[in-house]
């Protein structure tokens, strides 16, 4: 079972391409901070705009320095099936601990043809897939039905649910069982869908906050729900910071301003406007976590 904060790891750039040295001391850092778990090449990490190459070789960074430490969970979704199961193939033969799946972006298939994606990928590589359900990326919505049908299939173990949708972990649970692994990707829902039966957060804003946000979740577990609320309230106006333009720009910012990354992004994202990082620098400061 994956719990507690798994961070969607940034990608960060040096004139253009990955830097390597400040990715890997990032990933360090994030462990040495508490997060649970690692989640490189998500929406935070700019798949869409990374080759294939360095989409395999920030995985390949990231296993190199988590040492099963903690999991890490290698971004292997596409809108192609066979892409997608290449690279899943790929991460497993990497090391990692499972991938995240997004559902099929663009082409909009039916729940029939959402199943069917999910399958042949577990069909294909025997790993732990996490799938990945973001209606608002992806333009389709798996079903609770569908994610019923998944959970039966072996290597189907969770879901990563950036619905915002409270109502949605519950019915899962009840429809689905226990067993299987309810992750928000939201992190302005991330207590709130714990609990309605999750597990944790597939989180942007540990990026800037990994002790802030794994203590929340230790709280939780511990059934200390007093102090996983006041975090959880001193980390609110960060999560509307870091989304208040697209992500991951302000996120990167923000992780700028630690020196943890340029703030650099690829068209066709843009850097956060003045504005963006005002409210970032402010949200920060709130947090704690700036000076």
């Amino acid at each position: 079972m994956f719990k507690g904060s798994l961070v969607a790891l940034i990608t960060p750039f040096r004139n253009g391409s990955v830097d390597e040295k400040a990715f890997q001391s990032f990933v360090d850092w994030q462990i040495s901070q508490g997060t649970h778990g690692l989640v490189p090449v998500g929406t935070t990490g700019e798949s869409p705009t990374l080759s294939h190459a360095e989409h395999k070789r920030v995985v390949e960074l990231t296993i190199e320095v988590a040492k099963g430490r903690v999991p890490v969970i290698a971004g292997a979704g596409s809108n192609s099936t066979e892409e997608a199961i290449a690279l899943t193939r790929h991460a497993k033969e990497a090391g990692a601990d499972a991938v995240l799946s997004v559902a099929p972006y663009y082409n909009r298939p039916s729940q029939e043809g959402l199943y069917q994606h999910f399958k042949a990928v577990n069909d294909a590589v025997d790993l732990p897939v996490i799938v990945y359900n973001i209606p608002i990326r992806s333009a389709v919505d798996i079903s609770i039905a569908t994610m019923a049908r998944l959970a039966k299939l072996p290597n189907i173990v969770g879901v990563k649910d950036a619905t915002n949708d409270l109502a949605r972990p519950l019915r899962t649970r009840v429809t689905v069982g226990h067993e299987f692994c309810m992750l928000s990707g939201e992190d302005i829902t991330a207590l709130a869908f714990n609990a309605q039966g999750g597990v944790g957060c597939i989180s942007v804003t540990a990026n800037v906050a990994p002790r802030a946000c794994a203590d929340m979740q230790e709280a939780w577990q511990k059934g200390d729900i007093a102090r996983a609320t006041r975090i959880n309230d001193r980390l609110t106006p960060l999560h509307d910071a870091i989304f208040c333009e697209p992500s991951p720009a302000p996120v990167k910012y923000a992780a700028s301003l630690l020196g943890k990354s340029s703030p650099d992004v690829r068209l066709p994202l843009v850097s956060a406007s003045e504005e963006a990082q005002g409210k970032v620098r402010e949200a920060m400061r709130s947090a704690g976590i700036l000076n």
